[in-house]
């Protein structure tokens, strides 16, 4: 599979998304045998304008195992030549001049997109600004739902937690509308509900939603429950236990289902939790690789 840019989950079609987890199951070989040389003088660039370690690391980790190698850089906005003046723009010109593909986390909603319009290498979007998108991430979390549950096609799944500025969550929505029988649930307080957007988009889509403000009230009902981080300030006002994964809420989840996490939690799930079965978290962390090195072998053959 050959792709130029991966900016948002709208670009993808379903056969272009199951050619990509054949690839990433095909990783899977590629990582028993203890990686590859395949890509021995490619080189990633991370620019990346938020802080985060998972993502980066996950990043580092694909293009390592393909045989890469990388220039890396956190917290980019205290390059001299950004605390100069230098725009995205002109960074990226740069920077595509120093790599074969740039990963860019951005803290602005479209920063992904405007590196994309002007740089010379592929572009790959690792989460863009407060209730942006986070393609990889989603692409990551449905290959997990794929590899779990057995099927897209007709999953339940509960999304918990801030949905209004959840970057995971609103690219999540997008790729699974374009499945067959899909139902979402939305859990989460009034004032972190998922934003208009969205819920138009599903709309236009003819795609099943409801909104809720308890999980307890659908946990027997679904494939999947997506839990997602709720901070201090989010967590005011709010009945905790509503938003909460315990080992007296994995009770009422079916038997088949799985509990997903984009990681890192605070505290809406119990760490006693972790031993069951079901909780697929920790899973879905290796499953980025996977993915990861899926789509970079696809931008670089591109």
């Amino acid at each position: 599979m050959k792709i130029r840019h991966v900016i948002e989950s709208q670009q993808f079609t379903v056969p272009a998304l199951m050619e990509l987890f054949a690839l990433a199951d095909n990783m899977e070989r590629v990582l028993a045998r203890g990686g590859t040389s395949d890509y021995r003088g490619r080189i990633m660039a991370l620019l990346f304008y938020e802080h985060s370690t998972r993502t980066r690391f996950s990043f580092e980790s694909a293009m390592l195992r393909l045989g890469g190698s990388i220039l890396a850089t956190e917290s980019a906005h205290q390059f001299s030549s950004v605390m100069l003046g230098e725009t995205l723009e002109d960074t990226v010109r740069v920077v595509s001049n120093y790599s074969d593909v740039i990963v860019i986390r951005s803290d602005e909603v479209g920063g992904a997109a405007r590196a994309a319009a002007v740089a010379s290498v592929p572009v790959i979007n690792a989460g863009d600004g407060k209730g942006g998108q986070h393609p990889t991430q989603a692409l990551l979390d449905l290959y997990t739902i794929h590899r779990e549950i057995k099927t897209i096609d007709g999953v339940k799944i509960a999304m918990v937690g801030n949905l209004a500025d959840g970057r995971t969550v609103r690219s999540l929505s997008y790729l699974l509308s374009k499945f067959e029988r899909v139902k979402l649930y939305f859990i989460a307080p009034k004032q972190l509900r998922m934003r208009q957007d969205i819920i138009d988009y599903l709309h236009h889509h003819n795609v099943w939603y409801t909104e809720e403000e308890d999980l307890r009230k659908i946990i027997n009902e679904v494939d999947v429950v997506y839990m997602t981080r709720l901070g201090p300030s989010e967590r005011e006002g709010v009945e905790p236990k509503h938003f909460f994964m315990d080992e007296s809420l994995m009770k009422l989840l079916p038997s088949k289902a799985i509990v997903m996490h984009p990681l890192p939690r605070a505290s809406e799930i119990s760490p006693e939790v972790d031993a069951d079965p079901r909780s697929a978290y920790f899973r879905q962390t290796r499953n980025g690789i996977l993915v990861r090195m899926a789509l970079l072998a696809s931008v670089l053959e591109g």
